[in-house]
Formats: C-alpha cells, sequence, structure tokens
C-alpha cells in the first residue's frame, strides 16, 4: 500500500503575518523564496541606515553576497532601488514609495480618524499617532503632530518596537490571546535581550490595560517622551490599530496624561469605532 506524502505547510497556517521565517517554508511549494529575498533587501534599509552596499546588505539579511548582488541589480532595473555611482551603494527608489501609497489610501479609518485625531491634539497639546504592527514593530499611518517641542517628531510610516512603546504594546493587547501568545514568542526569539529588558513593563501595562484601559510609557522609548496608547480591535479580517497620546516630559505637569489626556483618548477612539460601525 502507498503512503501519501504529507503536504508542505502553507501560509494558511500562519495565524498573525510578517512572524513567518522563509526558511521554514522551503519546502512549500506555494512559496516564492526569490520574491521573499527581494523583500528582505529591500527591508534592509532604514532611516538610520539609507545607503547600504552589496556586503552591508549580506550582513543584515544573512543572505550570500552573490545572491544580494543579483536581487540589488534587478531591484535597481524594476525601480525599488537606486544605485549611488560615487559610493557603489544602493538607496531605496521611488518605486518602494509608490506602493505604499494604495494601502494608506484604501484605509478608510484614517480619513474617519483624522478630525477626531486633530480635536484630540488641539485639547491636549500632545501629537496623536495611528499605528499598525509590521512584524515586531508599530508603524505609523497617521499623525498629528501638535507637541512642536518633541524632538522626535514622528512620520507616516515610522516606527517602533512593539515592546518599548506604549503604542506597540496597546497593539499587543488589541489581539485576541492566542494571537498575543505567537507574537510575544517571536518577540522573545527575535531579540532575547530586548524582550527580558521590557517584559515587567509589559507585564505591568497588562495589568494596567485590564484595571485601567489603557498604556503608559515615561520615557520607555525615547527618556524624554511620555506617552498613553489605547488599541483599536478592527473588523473581522482587518489588522488591529491602536492609538497614542505623546508629550515631552518637560512639559507634563504631574500626573497630567494619566488624569486629563487618558480619558479624551478613550473617548477619540470610541467616536472613530462608531463612525466605523463596530459600536
Amino acid at each position: 500500500m502507498t503512503t501519501r506524502p504529507t503536504p508542505p505547510r502553507t501560509v494558511s497556517t500562519i495565524t498573525l503575518s510578517g512572524l513567518v521565517n522563509p526558511h521554514d517554508l522551503s519546502a512549500d511549494r506555494q512559496f516564492s523564496m526569490n520574491l521573499a529575498r527581494g523583500l528582505e533587501v529591500l527591508r534592509a534599509f532604514t532611516a538610520s541606515h539609507p545607503l547600504l552596499g552589496n556586503r552591508e546588505i549580506a550582513d543584515r539579511t544573512g543572505l550570500p553576497k552573490p545572491t544580494v548582488s543579483r536581487l540589488t541589480y534587478t531591484l535597481v532595473l524594476l525601480g525599488y532601488l537606486a544605485r549611488d555611482p560615487l559610493m557603489q551603494k544602493f538607496r531605496l527608489g521611488p518605486g518602494v514609495l509608490s506602493l505604499g501609497h494604495p494601502l494608506l489610501a484604501s484605509m478608510r479609518v484614517r480619513q474617519l480618524a483624522k478630525p477626531v485625531m486633530e480635536a484630540l491634539a488641539r485639547q491636549t497639546g500632545c501629537t496623536v499617532n495611528l499605528g499598525v504592527r509590521d512584524r515586531g514593530n508599530v508603524v505609523y499611518i497617521d499623525s498629528v503632530r501638535a507637541d512642536t517641542s518633541n524632538q522626535h517628531l514622528p512620520d507616516i510610516g515610522s516606527s517602533r518596537p512593539l515592546l518599548s512603546s506604549a503604542i506597540g504594546r496597546a497593539l499587543i493587547l488589541a489581539g485576541q490571546r492566542q494571537e498575543r501568545t505567537a507574537l510575544l514568542n517571536y518577540l522573545k526569539v527575535q531579540d532575547r535581550e530586548l524582550f527580558d529588558r521590557f517584559r515587567p513593563t509589559w507585564e505591568a501595562d497588562q495589568k494596567r490595560y485590564v484595571a485601567e484601559g489603557f498604556c503608559l510609557s515615561r520615557g520607555d522609548w525615547q527618556k524624554d517622551i511620555h506617552a498613553v496608547a489605547v488599541p483599536m480591535p478592527q473588523g473581522h479580517g482587518e489588522a488591529p490599530l491602536a492609538m497614542n497620546c505623546t508629550l515631552a516630559a518637560y512639559r507634563i505637569q504631574r500626573d497630567k496624561l494619566v488624569r486629563e489626556v487618558v480619558p479624551l483618548l478613550k473617548d477619540a477612539v470610541r467616536q472613530i469605532e462608531f463612525a466605523q460601525g463596530l459600536r
């Protein structure tokens, strides 16, 4: 009697986007390893490292240098990378920017949230941000920058680590229990030192959220920036969001964020949920 081979694991078994290691899917015939490697090359570029050579990209991605050379050559021809002929290095090209705009434009919640965020910023003097998860980070999809004394002014597309920011911890709490467990396991594997350092902060925010419904940062991500954040669960199949209010530390009167800003932030989130038909 012939036994059928066990089918390879497919992407449908992965509960949270972005947590997969491409090498774990090498036996999956539906998974394009070449595409995954090309995207890893693009992800190697950051705001602090906008210009990279093939060797630096190889070090950051763990890919062989010959593979990186072929990928950067291809990505330049397609417009996703631009080559600096003097430095013999690469930077992201306009094609990457063009990919992001359709996503932002299709997010109806951004249009619904904008006037609410602007009103909240005027009331509190805080900078107000809306974020979504990408792998182990929170990425801002909108921002009303009211606190001009904030030296770390956020921008659309900028990111923060999940565990070390109030809005990141709120995003973790926005998911179901199984999703939170999968995400925390991923963060532990990715950077055990960071996980252990912020584990007490995460556990404190878990308790705070159960008791009071918000997350708090007193300079966790940047010592001169304090923040409060609230999760915004979305409809079925849509990625959870979170909203925060941030303020330069020297501007904060005693417990102002907790006493004055948190009730207004919670009310703003409720308004957006009503506008989306989620309440």
